[in-house]
């Protein structure tokens, strides 16, 4: 057999010390493993879910416009458009099927395993995707009812995406660039949102002869400006699929060691990976005891203050962020209308134009800087820092919008020094520290109990949305700005109860003793889980 990967079975204690030395060893060296192709590929793969979860966020701004053209029974600006519930139905369903994955897949990924479900999610991604852009109506069933239906669908993969494709990387990243690579991962939103309204202003600029006198044409744009949102994610799946499972899953809740290193050599030295089968040697190496999840050291663990106050530090500074992004992304129709790229009286081809080319130039404006610039400075000044330094700067932003009767460009420059200020801020920080602060068992369950209060605001966003009548009085939209600067504040201080995770490995940032982690040994090592599901 191999060298090294079969426990002597000397003395319980001298079997203990040997295995924790081995699993410090292999903990560093992940740590400080140099970037390389794994590295690359872990991004690619795992950034996919979040650009198809940003293009379907703006595509469907866009496309209920779109929808409302064809199926809308309201007039708006001399032009056929949805009744305002049904446009906050299509809004609000995603948010709350993400509540949903978020807490379900966040929970599946520390029982089952990171790599089990990995890929699932974006599986049903897919599926929900493509099932919007075929739906149809008839006499009984409105087609918004059927797009409702599908984009909760949508919204459970989108969610499940969060907490697994934010633990893969955290896991796997070294810890001097593992808030870039987080980074890099999450900043697939900001290409997602660019590519949704660059695809949009394609197909209304290939149907511009055509769109203004038949509304089949239009119909034919808003199902292609949807489906397409699933083409990258179908491409990934197999990749997906195919991700090794983490070494510190396979190590801190497997419970397997040995197996762990050789994992680990696999993917950071070769950039691959192997399926071992029962017949292999050492899946009978010895299974270590370490602590396991379970109710009562759940209960345990998060009762101690310091964990108490991270996991609401997280979930509070999540949930208010998501207020003011999902607010921001609403109402982008709006205040595009006051800037003067909305809607166009009587003109379907112009109205449309000027959302997508809008869309594009505050997303260039504000939305994909604010990724490049917390890419470069986030493993050098810090998470808190810069989660602190973005509450600050919006709650100031949503003052002055709110108390300032701005329009035109003023308020453009606003509102990509909003968009700005979110991404080089808590939008990016709020995905980035609940991947790291929570120890391997629980690290999962955290990040998707933080991102499901997450979108418990977005789902107040839709309602705020909704309060703003359609932008017709704009003291409604300054009224919605005044209670986001309120919201801002709070998060300001939610994020004093964080720890800084700039530099920490992740069991450093656990706040558990790793020199005696693993107490003892259990049996002769058999696994309980299938050893097809390791790699």
């Amino acid at each position: 057999m191999t060298e090294g990967f079969r426990v002597q079975r000397n003395e319980a204690g001298e079997e203990v010390v040997f295995l924790n030395d081995r699993r410090r060893g292999a903990l560093a060296e992940i740590d400080k493993a140099a970037f390389s192709r794994f590295h690359v590929k872990l991004c690619l793969v795992a950034g996919v879910g979040f650009f198809t979860d940003a293009y379907d966020i703006f595509a469907i701004g866009i496309a209920a416009t779109m929808l409302g053209f064809v199926y809308g029974t309201d007039k708006q600006d001399h032009l056929p458009a949805l009744k305002k519930w049904q446009e906050t139905s299509l809004k609000i369903a995603a948010p709350l099927g993400n509540l949903i994955g978020q807490l379900l897949f966040g929970v599946l990924a520390d029982i089952i395993g990171r790599k089990p479900m990995y890929g699932v999610e974006l599986a049903i991604m897919i599926v929900a995707t493509f099932g919007q852009a075929v739906s149809g109506e008839g006499p009984v069933l409105n087609i918004i009812y059927i797009l409702t239906i599908w984009r909760f669908i949508l919204g459970i993969g989108v969610g499940g995406d969060y907490p697994l494709s934010a633990i893969i990387t955290s896991e796997f990243a070294s810890t001097r660039i593992r808030g870039r690579l987080m980074t890099a991962v999450f900043a697939f939103q900001g290409l997602g949102q660019f590519v949704s309204s660059f695809v949009g202003l394609v197909v209304v600029g290939a149907l511009k002869n055509d769109i203004e006198d038949s509304r089949s044409k239009v119909d034919y744009a808003w199902r292609f400006l949807i489906g397409f949102g699933c083409v990258p994610a179908v491409l990934a799946l197999y990749f997906r699929l195919t991700i090794p499972e983490t070494p510190r899953f396979t190590m801190d809740i497997e419970r397997h060691v040995g197996r762990a290193t050789r994992d680990i050599k696999n993917a950071l030295t070769t950039s691959g990976y192997k399926v071992y089968h029962d017949d292999d040697d050492d899946s009978y190496e010895p299974r270590a005891s370490a602590p396991r999840a379970s109710k009562l050291d759940f209960i345990r663990f998060f009762s101690k203050l310091k964990h108490w106050k991270t996991l609401l530090g997280t979930a509070y500074s999540w949930f208010a962020l998501d207020i003011a992004f999902y607010t921001l992304t609403l109402d982008n129709t709006i205040i595009l209308q006051r800037i003067g790229l909305g809607k166009v009286h009587g003109k379907v081809y112009q109205s449309l134009f000027n959302i997508c080319s809008g869309n594009i130039i505050t997303t260039l404006g504000g939305y994909i800087p604010g990724f490049v610039a917390v890419f470069f400075l986030i493993d050098a000044w810090g998470r808190k820092p810069i989660q602190l330094m973005g509450f600050i700067v919006l709650t100031v932003l949503f003052l002055v919008m709110g108390f300032a009767d701005v329009s035109g460009i003023t308020l453009m420059v606003l509102y990509c020094f909003a968009n700005f200020f979110q991404n080089f801020g808590p939008n990016t920080t709020t995905f980035i520290i609940p991947g790291e602060v929570f120890p391997t068992r629980y690290r999962s369950t955290g990040h998707g109990i933080s991102a499901a209060c997450g979108k418990l605001g977005a789902v107040i966003a839709q309602y705020l949305y909704a309060s703003t009548d359609d932008g017709q009085d704009h003291h409604k939209l300054q009224r919605v700005w005044k209670i986001l600067s309120f919201v801002m504040l709070t998060g300001v201080l939610s994020t004093l109860l964080l720890p800084e995770t700039k530099h920490r490995t992740l069991e450093e940032l656990s706040d558990e003793v790793q020199e005696t982690y693993i107490t003892g040994v259990n049996g002769d090592g058999r696994s309980a889980v299938p050893n097809d599901l390791h790699v």
